[in-house]
C-alpha cells in the first residue's frame, strides 16, 4: 500500500506518537532506523507496522530487513518522500520506521544468573533521553544482568532513547520499579549497592566489584537521592583531576560497568 497524502489517518497517528502523551495513550513506540529495527527483530520484538520510503534508503540491505519484518507479522506501508519526512524523527531519515507496543516489565521479570554474580545497573531520575539511551548501549556492551529504571523522568520509549541506544533498548533486560521496592529486592537477593559520590574514600577501581552488585547512578543535575545514598553498601569515588567536579552520568556509568567487567575477567580469565 502506497501512502501519498499527509492527511492519511495512519500518518496522523504516527505524528501523535512523537509526543509522550500520544505514546502513553496508545501504549506504542516508534523505532526509526535500520540498526534499531534490525536489533528489535533480532530480539524478537513484535513490530506491528513498518513504514518505508525507498527514496530515503542509504544502502542495499533495507529490502531484506523489510521482508524479515513482514515475515514476523508487520504490516508494511510504502510512503512518498514528503510523507515520510512528516513522520520521521531524524533530520536525515533512513526510510524505515517501525511501530510496536510498549512492553512494561517489573523486578519479577529480571532473571538472575546461576553460578556467577549479578551485575545490575539502576538509573534514578535520568532526565535526558540521550543519556538513558547511551547507558543502555553501555549496559548491552557489558552484558549486564538488567537495567532497573527508578523514578523515571524520561520516557523510556522516547524515540531519542531508542536512537541513542542504537536499538539496545530491545536487547537489555529492563525493569521499572520505585526505589523502595528496588532496594528491598536487591537486599532479598544479596546484591550489594554501589554508588559513586565525591565524598567517598574508596576509589572505584579499589572496590570489589566481583561480588553481586547493583551500580546506581542518579540525575544529571543533583546526583543520587538521599534514599539511595543511605542504602549504599559500597560508596566509591571517581577521581576528578581537573576543574570539573563530576562526569556526565552516561560516562560515569560506562566507567563503573567496565571496571566491574575488568575485575571479573581478571578473577576468571577463562570466562
Amino acid at each position: 500500500m502506497l501512502i501519498t497524502s499527509l492527511q492519511n489517518p495512519r500518518i496522523k497517528d504516527l505524528v501523535r506518537l512523537r509526543d509522550r502523551r500520544g505514546r502513553d495513550h496508545d501504549q506504542k513506540l516508534l523505532i526509526e532506523g535500520y540498526r534499531e529495527l534490525l536489533r528489535a527483530l533480532d530480539a524478537g520484538y513484535p513490530i506491528a507496522e513498518l513504514y518505508v520510503c525507498p527514496a530515503c534508503f542509504q544502502g542495499a540491505n533495507e529490502p531484506a530487513l523489510i521482508e524479515r519484518g513482514r515475515a514476523a507479522g508487520a504490516q508494511v506501508f510504502e510512503t512518498t518522500e514528503p510523507v515520510f519526512g512528516k513522520i520521521a524523527y531524524r533530520e536525515r531519515p533512513e526510510g524505515l520506521i517501525g511501530v510496536g507496543p510498549q512492553i512494561h516489565r517489573g523486578l519479577a521479570d529480571l532473571a538472575l544468573p546461576d553460578g556467577k554474580p549479578a551485575l545490575l545497573l539502576v538509573a534514578e531520575a535520568i532526565e535526558k533521553p540521550g543519556n538513558l539511551g547511551t547507558m543502555l548501549r553501555s549496559a548491552d556492551a557489558t552484558a549486564v544482568t538488567g537495567l532497573i529504571v527508578c523514578d523515571s523522568c524520561t520516557d523510556i520509549f522516547n524515540p531519542n532513547v531508542v536512537r541513542a541506544s542504537t536499538g539496545t533498548l530491545f536487547t537489555v533486560p529492563l525493569a521499572e520499579a520505585d526505589p523502595d521496592a528496588t532496594i528491598a529486592w536487591l537486599r532479598q537477593h544479596g546484591i550489594r549497592i554501589l554508588a559513586a559520590t565525591p565524598h567517598a574514600r574508596v576509589c572505584f577501581t579499589d572496590a570489589d566489584l566481583t561480588v553481586p552488585v547493583a551500580i546506581v547512578v542518579g540525575t544529571e543535575q543533583y546526583g543520587l537521592s538521599p534514599r539511595w545514598l543511605e542504602a549504599c553498601d559500597l560508596p566509591v569515588r571517581i577521581p576528578m583531576l581537573g576543574r570539573a567536579d563530576s562526569l556526565n552520568v552516561a560516562t560515569a556509568t560506562a566507567l563503573l560497568l567496565y571496571e566491574a567487567v575488568r575485575q571479573r575477567q581478571a578473577a576468571n580469565p577463562k570466562e
